[in-house]
């Protein structure tokens, strides 16, 4: 076994043919002036190596969908392992990702509530049993009389790939006609399938007219498609030639297993994708899966505190048009109300008639609204610039379908222990840890023996999270909203999760940004992933990091030309007995920063004042911030 990373002849950038050999299984940092090749050294060296070694050796195939890297300015690494690089910026700025995806505890929460979750109707609250073919029945059986019908099965619900012997094989079963995305074709006819693309097959069983005498055919067609769907029926309306398909009934979505006993609400079959917003079948409609819809935002397209004569409505130019004008006294006399009044103080009638528009009135013609107006404009508009300029005005809101939580009602109508997972997503990381822990006796014997092993992979997550410090968060928290002190933790408390041995880590100044209690954490996080027997390689200039490492590699003399040579390397006492290190100079006491002995008086006369301030997790935030000082 190899015990030590040696590095020789690295000429990446200003490093000056520098040759290293780092201790294996430790925890190292290289320190030294900003710009003197500490990042040439960690990430476009050894790291990039890595990185290029591991994609090198993957198949030509894999190889054309990853950036293969450039071979860095170096005569040779040894004792390379698979390198992982963490830091602050590579957290997803990606709306879809949330605390809970970046960590998988998600996914495993995807698969418990597949597995182990009770559906329930999201209009009456009870839960869903399973459907006997003879309720089916009924159900078709209460549409009107002559109601043209298909029963179709639904075979192939959005999955990739060709299905050329399924479909032969449905045709040997004497099945005549099949649905291919919407579309009906001969069986023998079928076009061919674009096997990287997703397709939904639906086998046509039987057609059908609503009539006494038609139960036992309906019955067997049915049952027919559920065996070949597993379960799965599908019943449709057909339109006459002369008859308005808005005014058929609903198609109703037939299941063995769940239906409402109530209103006959049937939930598709439990599989994980149902309740991923990443994925058609579980995202919310309305918002696809974001949680938030953009709109036009009255606060911002108005000013309360102004009147419409002197400039009100924010989207309009600073000087008014004559026709703006116009419209403006048509709608106050149609209204009585003046134009020298602040907008704010007008009857509410009369604001929701200036932004949402007012039936005909003075004007002869109805007037149509400033955000109707503008919500043309942002269909119309093909330039960037004239979105960005509408951009000004819109605002996210949580989504009125599901109220933020991301997903279709049918995935947030399943339940454990009475909590949805989108529910459970919301719980603080602390509260999240002792639900998990007190669930195991609300399941069967079967559920117990399926659940132990989910849970374990989501409890040893949180527990991880709530270690790092990070117990006040929620599992549906938006990535892009996090610090880069909480996303960097977030990442490590996953790879401590992920339970990798044999690892070199690259991390990037990760105690930027951290309170002193956060960086002992920090640095616990660390050691433990240290202590999984990976090789940890640290980018830092914080004190307690370089006396915490058991490697100290410090670089220097200067910066950028100055630099990019080892100046001292070993432990912390072989560094301090360095006399040419800058680093060893401060961590000694030989050179100290000075504390002022006289400090500037804030002026608060001329203070930037923010007022209100709630963005992300700030609470109705007002602070004054003084001139004239550095605060």
């Amino acid at each position: 076994m190899v015990s030590h990373l040696r590095v020789r002849g690295a000429r990446e950038h200003n490093l000056k043919n520098v040759s290293v050999d780092i201790p294996k299984k430790t925890l190292t940092v290289i320190t030294g002036l900003s710009g003197s090749g500490k990042s040439s050294l960690a990430f476009d060296t050894i790291y990039a190596e890595g990185q290029r070694r591991f994609v090198e050796s993957l198949s030509a195939y894999a190889r054309q969908f990853l950036n293969l890297s450039n071979k860095p300015k170096v005569d040779g690494i040894d004792g390379l392992s698979p390198a992982i690089a963490i830091d602050q910026k590579t957290t997803s700025k990606n709306p879809r990702s949330t605390v809970g995806t970046i960590t998988e505890i998600h996914d495993y929460l995807r698969l418990l509530y597949a597995q182990c979750g009770t559906p329930h109707c999201p209009e009456h609250d009870i839960p869903i049993t399973a459907q006997t073919v003879s309720q089916m029945v009924d159900s078709v059986m209460a549409w009107p009389e002559g109601t043209r019908m298909q029963i179709l099965s639904p075979v192939v619900r959005g999955r990739k790939g060709e299905y050329r012997k399924e479909i032969q094989g449905w045709q040997k079963q004497g099945f005549t006609r099949i649905r291919i995305n919407g579309e009906t074709y001969d069986i023998g006819e079928t076009p061919e399938l674009d096997k990287n693309k997703r397709h939904t097959l639906e086998v046509v069983v039987d057609r059908l007219v609503v009539k006494p005498g038609t139960e036992g055919r309906l019955a067997e067609s049915l049952e027919a498609a559920l065996k070949l769907a597993n379960g799965m029926a599908q019943v449709e309306a057909v339109a006459k030639t002369d008859e308005d398909p808005a005014t058929l009934p609903a198609p109703l979505v037939f299941s063995e297993k769940y239906a409402c006993p109530i209103c006959n609400h049937t939930i598709p079959t439990l599989e994980p994708r149902l309740f991923s917003f990443n994925s058609p079948y579980g995202a919310c409609s309305t918002c696809d899966g974001l949680g938030d819809v953009i709109y036009f935002s009255p606060d911002l397209v108005v000013d309360k505190y102004t009147s419409l004569r002197e400039g009100a409505i924010l989207a309009w130019p600073k000087n008014l048009t004559v026709a703006q004008v116009q419209t403006l006294q048509a709608l106050a006399k149609q209204y009585k109300f003046s134009l020298d009044v602040a907008f704010g103080e007008l009857p509410e009638g009369v604001q929701k008639a200036v932004l949402y528009g007012s039936e005909g009135g003075m004007l002869n013609k109805a007037f149509e609204g400033i955000i109707p107006a503008l919500e043309r404009k942002w269909r119309a508009a093909t330039n960037p610039w004239q979105r960005d300029e509408l951009a000004r005005f819109r605002a996210a809101a949580p989504c009125p379908a599901c109220n933020g939580d991301r997903l279709n009602k049918d995935a947030l109508a399943v339940k454990i222990k009475s909590m949805n997972i989108a529910q459970v997503g919301n719980l603080p990381i602390h509260a999240c840890v002792k639900h998990f822990d007190d669930l195991m006796p609300v399941f069967t014997p079967k559920q117990q023996a399926i659940a132990k092993p989910i849970l374990k992979e989501i409890n040893a997550r949180l527990g991880f999270l709530d270690h790092v410090g990070l117990e006040y968060l929620n599992l549906n928290r938006k990535a892009g909203t996090l610090s880069g002190g909480e996303s960097q933790r977030i990442r490590l408390a996953s790879q401590i999760g992920s339970g990798l041995t044999g690892v070199l880590y690259v991390l990037d100044e990760p105690s930027i940004g951290l309170h002193q209690r956060d960086n002992n954490r920090l640095l616990e996080t660390l050691t433990q992933l240290r202590d999984l027997d990976n090789t940890i390689l640290v980018v830092e200039h914080d004190e307690d990091a370089i006396r915490a490492a058991d490697y100290i590699i410090d670089m220097g003399p200067g910066a950028g030309e100055h630099g990019g040579q080892i100046v001292a390397s070993g432990s912390l006492d072989d560094i301090l007995a360095c006399k040419k290190s800058v680093t060893a100079d401060y961590l000694s006491g030989r050179k100290s920063i000075a504390v002022p002995a006289k400090r500037r008086k804030p002026n608060f006369e001329k203070a930037l004042v923010v007022r209100g301030a709630t963005g992300n997790n700030l609470q109705d935030v007002d602070v004054s911030i003084p001139n004239g000082v550095m605060t």
